[in-house]
C-alpha cells in the first residue's frame, strides 16, 4: 500500500487535504507529545523526546494507531505497549545485516520502516533478499515492512510490492498536476485482469457494502483528487457517481485487503443511494442499525403528520424520559429475547435523540475508536447516583443467612465470634488475618473527580466540598496564624492535660532526633557521612467526623516541629458554625502551625499536595482518615506531577489483645472496646492463651456490660460481632499468629509479658502489662498513635520523628583515597559501559600517577 509521509509543519497544506483518504499516513517531525495530531495521522515518528515511554503513551491515547522509533530509542519499557501500535525504523544505507535486523524486531513490532535515502545497489540488493512470508503478529494480523526514501517510481514500486513490501513517499512528490498519485497507488496493488482494472467494493461509514465496482489509475487519481467517489466502466469510461443522479459520494477512505488485489472505498452516501434501482445498496433493501438512522433521518426531514417518531423530534422531554424508561427495562430484562427486545427498544430511542440533534451514526463510531485506541483506562464504575448493588443468588443469601448472625439489633448480646486453632484449617486461618475488603476501584473512582476539581478551582473547589460533604459554607477556606485567642477558648482542666500530654510527647519525640553527623572512613582517605535534615514544608491531616481529635494533632505536630519543618500546615474538618474545633486550634498554635485548612476528605488532600490561592503546596502529607482520605493520599502519592510523598497507607482502626490466664476480664474488655468504638469497621481480636472457660466468659460478659453503657454503643453493635477471639493452648502459638495478622496495636495481657516483646515481629505500637492501656499511648504516654493498619506494620513505622526528617550522604576522597579506590570504580564502570564514568576517575588518575 501507498502511505503518504508528512512532516510535522506540513499538516495544513491542500495536499494533506487531499491525501487524507489515505488510511494509513506516516506523520514526521514530532517533537513534542503534546503535538495536536491532524486527523488521521495514523503512524508518528517521535524526533528528539527524551521520555519516549511517557510520549508513547500519550500519543497513543491521543489516536495514534503506530508510534514508531528509531533503533536507539527502544526502551525494554515500550514492549510492554501492544505488539500492534509499536514500529521501529532502521537505516539501512548500509546493507549490513539487514535481515538478522528486520528478523530481530519482527517478533516486537507490527511495523519495521526501512530508511534509504541514496540507496546503495547493496542496499537494493539486501531488500531483495528479504523473505516474502508475513510474520503473523501474536494478536493477529502481520508485520509490515515499509521502505521510505525512494522515488515513486512505476518499476521500483511494483518491484517492492512483489516482495510484499508497502512504501512511504513524501507528499511533495505526490502532485495532482498528472496521475502521479493514481500511477503510485496503483504500482502498490496486484490486478490478475486482462484490462489491468481493480476490484472495488464500496461500503458506508458503517461497512456496509453498497456495490462492486472497478478502479483503474485514472480513476484513482480522479477520486483522490476530487475526494468523490470516481470509477472506471468498463462500457463508459470514467464513471463519476452520481454526476447525473445526483446520488453523490463524498470519498472518505480508500484501503486494500490483505492480498493487494481488491480496494474498498469507504464513502458517504448522499440521495436515493448507490443502486440504480433507487436502493441504498445493489444487494436489495438495507436492514439493521443503518436502514433505522436511514430511517430517521428522512422522517426527521419528512415525518409524516402524527407519527410517533415526528412526536420525539419535538418533544424533548418525551424523548428523554424514554431513553430513561427503556434503559431501566434494560436493565431488568432477564431471558435472551427479552434483553433483546429492550435493547433494541433503547437503540431507537438513542438514535433518535442522535438525528434529533445532527449526531450521525459515524460520529457515534469515530468516538468508539477514539476509546478503543486509548492505552490509559479509567475504573469505568457507576456515578454514585447511579449505584446499584449487586445483586446476590437466592441460594447464597439462604447459605449466608445459615451461617451469619442477623444484623446486631438494640437489646442483643454484644459478642464476637469465636474460634480454636486447634479446630480451624489453614484456610479459615487465613481468612482470619484478611482485613474487612476496601473496593478501592470504587473509591478511587469516587476520590478522583474531587481532587481533579480543587487543582483546578484551588480555593472555589475546597469551599464547594465543604459546603457538599460537611454542610457548611465558609468564605475562607483558612485560619492564619496568629490564630485568634477567642477561637482557642477551652477549659484549665482540658489544657492541662494537653499541656501535660505535649510535653510528655516531645520528650520522646526529642529523644528520637539524632542531631549528629554520621562519619565513616571507609578506606584510608574516603570518607563518608550522613546527616539530616527537615522536610520544608508538612501538611497534618487531623480527622473530624464521629470524634473530634486533638490527640492526632499533637502526635503529627510534635515531631514536625522537634524535625524543625519550616512550615506545619494543618488541615480538619470544620464545625457545623464554620469554626475549627478549639482544642485542634489550641494544639495547632502550640506546635507553630501557619495555617488549620478547614476541610476534610479528600479535597483537604488535594489542597495540601497541590496547592491553592490560600493554601501552600506541601511536600509530604500525613495523618489517619477514613478510606477516602487514605485513597487521596495514595493517589497524590503515585501522581509525579504532585511531588508529595505521605507517610504510610492505613485502614480501619484495629488492635490484638493477647491475654493468659493472670489477665484481668474487666481490664481485657476496656482495651477491646477502646478500639471498637472507633468506627464501624474497626476490628478487635481476643488471642486467649488457654483460658478456662469460666475465664473467657468473664471476659464476654464484660465485653457486653460495658459496650451497653458506652455513648457510641451503636458503633461497637456493629463492630464488635465483626471482631473474634481465637483460643490457643501456647504463647508461641499466640506469638505466631499476632506476628502474622500484624495489628496496629498489641497489648500483653500475660503473666512477665515484658519478656515476651522480644518475640514480637510485627506491631504498630505494643502495651505491655494490665497497667498499660492503649488509650495512654493514644493520649499522652509519649509514643504516637498514628500507626500502621490493615496489616501494614509488617513493612511500615507509625510516626516519629523521623517522618518529617529526610537524610542526605556526602563523601569526600582524599587524592591518597581516590589513587586507592580508581581501578575497583574503573573496572566496574567498564563493565557496565559506561564510559564517561570511568573517564571521570581516569582523569584525575592520570595526573595521580605521572
Amino acid at each position: 500500500m501507498l502511505i503518504p509521509k508528512y512532516i510535522s509543519s506540513d499538516i495544513n497544506s491542500e495536499t494533506y487535504s487531499r491525501l487524507s483518504v489515505f488510511p494509513e499516513k506516516y506523520l514526521t517531525g514530532v517533537k513534542s507529545a503534546d503535538s495536536a495530531l491532524p486527523e488521521g495521522a495514523s503512524w508518528v515518528k517521535l524526533d528528539g523526546i527524551d521520555d519516549v515511554v511517557e510520549a508513547t503513551l500519550k500519543l497513543l491515547d491521543a489516536g495514534a494507531s503506530k508510534v514508531l522509533f528509531e533503533e536507539a530509542s527502544l526502551v525494554p519499557e515500550l514492549f510492554e505497549f501492544p505488539q500492534s501500535r509499536l514500529g521501529v525504523v532502521l537505516s539501512v544505507n548500509e546493507a549490513t545485516d539487514l535481515v538478522a535486523r528486520v528478523e530481530k524486531y519482527a517478533s516486537q513490532v507490527s511495523v519495521i520502516v526501512l530508511e534509504l535515502e541514496n540507496p546503495t545497489e547493496q542496499a537494493l540488493a539486501a531488500l531483495e533478499s528479504l523473505s516474502t512470508e508475513a510474520t503473523l503478529l501474536r494478536d493477529g494480523g502481520a508485520v509490515r515492512i515499509v521502505v521510505d526514501g525512494v522515488e515513486p517510481v512505476q518499476a521500483v514500486l511494483e518491484k517492492l510490492s512483489a516482495k510484499n513490501m508497502d512504501v512511504s513517499v513524501p507528499v511533495s512528490q505526490l502532485t495532482f498536476d498528472s496521475d502521479k498519485v493514481g500511477k503510485a497507488l496503483s504500482a502498490t496493488l496486484v490486478s490478475d485482469r486482462p484490462d489491468g482494472l481493480f476490484t472495488t467494493i464500496v461500503v458506508d461509514e458503517q461497512g456496509v457494502c453498497l456495490g462492486l465496482v472497478y478502479s483503474s489509475v485514472e480513476s484513482l487519481n480522479e477520486s483522490i483528487k476530487t475526494g468523490t467517489g470516481v470509477y472506471q466502466s468498463r462500457k463508459r469510461g470514467l464513471w463519476y457517481k452520481g454526476a447525473s443522479s445526483g446520488a453523490t459520494q463524498e470519498l472518505v477512505k480508500i484501503d486494500t485487503d490483505c492480498d493487494r488485489d481488491a480496494l474498498r472505498f469507504t464513502v458517504r452516501q448522499n440521495g436515493s443511494g448507490f443502486c440504480h434501482l433507487n436502493t441504498r445498496t445493489c444487494f436489495g433493501v438495507d436492514d439493521g442499525i443503518t436502514a433505522l438512522y436511514s430511517t430517521l433521518t428522512q422522517r426527521k426531514e419528512s415525518a409524516p403528520q402524527g407519527s410517533y417518531t415526528a412526536r420525539l423530534f419535538n418533544e424533548s422531554n418525551l424523548l428523554h424520559s424514554k431513553i430513561i424508561e427503556e434503559a431501566h427495562e434494560l436493565c431488568d430484562a432477564t431471558d435472551r429475547e427479552e434483553i433483546a427486545w429492550e435493547a433494541a427498544d433503547l437503540i431507537y430511542f438513542a438514535l433518535t435523540k442522535c438525528v434529533a440533534n445532527g449526531v450521525t451514526l459515524s460520529d457515534v463510531e469515530r468516538h468508539l475508536n477514539k476509546r478503543s485506541k486509548k492505552i490509559t483506562r479509567r475504573p469505568g464504575n457507576a456515578k454514585p447516583q447511579y449505584e446499584v448493588k449487586k445483586a446476590e443468588p437466592e441460594t447464597k443469601k439462604s447459605e449466608e443467612a445459615a451461617s451469619s448472625p442477623a444484623a446486631p439489633q438494640p437489646g442483643d448480646r454484644i459478642q464476637m465470634r469465636v474460634h480454636s486453632n486447634a479446630e480451624i484449617d489453614e484456610e479459615t486461618r487465613k481468612s482470619l488475618l484478611l482485613r474487612p475488603i476496601i473496593k478501592s476501584e470504587e473509591i478511587i473512582a469516587r476520590v478522583q473527580p474531587i481532587l481533579q476539581e480543587v487543582r483546578a478551582k484551588g480555593d472555589q473547589g475546597i469551599l464547594h466540598f465543604t459546603e457538599k460533604f460537611d454542610g457548611v459554607k465558609l468564605s475562607n477556606p483558612v485560619v492564619k496564624a496568629p490564630f485568634p485567642k477567642e477561637l482557642m477558648q477551652i477549659d484549665e482542666q482540658t489544657k492541662a492535660a494537653i499541656d501535660q500530654a505535649y510535653e510528655n510527647i516531645y520528650k520522646f519525640h526529642d529523644a528520637q532526633y539524632d542531631r549528629s553527623t554520621l562519619v565513616v572512613e571507609t578506606m584510608p582517605g574516603v570518607t563518608c557521612s550522613r546527616f539530616s535534615r527537615p522536610i520544608e514544608r508538612v501538611g497534618l491531616y487531623v480527622p473530624g467526623g464521629t470524634a473530634v481529635l486533638p490527640s492526632t494533632t499533637l502526635m503529627l505536630g510534635i515531631p514536625a516541629k522537634v524535625a524543625g519543618c519550616k512550615e506545619i500546615v494543618i488541615a480538619s474538618p470544620p464545625r457545623k458554625d464554620g469554626t475549627v474545633v478549639p482544642e485542634v486550634l489550641y494544639v495547632a498554635d502550640k506546635v507553630g502551625a501557619s495555617m488549620v485548612v478547614c476541610a476534610g476528605g479528600a479535597q483537604a488532600v488535594a489542597a495540601m499536595a497541590y496547592g491553592t490561592e490560600s493554601v501552600p503546596k506541601v511536600d509530604k502529607i500525613c495523618g489517619p482518615g477514613n478510606q477516602y482520605v487514605t485513597a487521596a493520599k495514595m493517589i497524590v502519592q503515585n501522581d509525579s506531577s504532585a511531588m508529595t510523598s505521605i507517610d504510610m497507607p492505613a485502614g480501619p482502626s484495629e488492635l490484638l489483645v493477647i491475654a493468659d490466664s493472670t489477665c484481668t476480664p474487666s481490664y481485657v474488655a476496656s482495651d477491646l472496646l477502646s478500639q471498637a468504638e472507633h468506627g464501624v469497621d474497626s476490628q478487635v481480636v481476643l488471642v486467649a492463651v488457654n483460658l478456662t472457660e469460666e475465664k473467657f466468659k468473664a471476659i464476654e460478659d464484660e465485653v457486653h456490660s460495658q459496650a451497653s453503657r458506652l455513648p457510641r454503643v451503636d458503633i461497637v453493635r456493629q463492630s464488635i460481632p465483626k471482631s473474634y477471639a481465637l483460643h490457643v493452648n501456647t504463647m508461641e502459638e499466640a506469638m505466631s499468629f499476632s506476628n502474622d495478622y500484624a495489628p496496629e496495636h498489641l497489648i500483653l495481657h500475660l503473666e512477665e509479658a515484658e519478656k515476651y516483646v522480644d518475640q514480637v515481629d510485627n506491631a504498630g505500637s505494643v502495651f505491655v502489662g494490665p497497667w498499660s492501656p492503649e488509650s495512654c499511648g493514644d493520649y499522652a504516654s509519649g509514643t504516637n498513635h498514628t500507626l500502621p493498619t490493615y496489616g501494614y506494620s509488617r513493612m511500615y513505622s507509625g510516626v516519629n520523628t523521623d517522618t518529617f526528617l529526610k537524610y542526605i550522604t556526602s563523601q569526600q576522597l582524599t587524592s591518597d583515597g581516590l589513587d586507592r579506590l580508581a581501578d575497583s570504580v574503573m573496572r566496574l564502570a567498564e563493565i557496565e559501559g559506561l564510559e564517561a564514568h570511568r573517564n571521570a576517575v581516569a582523569v584525575r588518575v592520570k595526573d595521580l600517577r605521572k
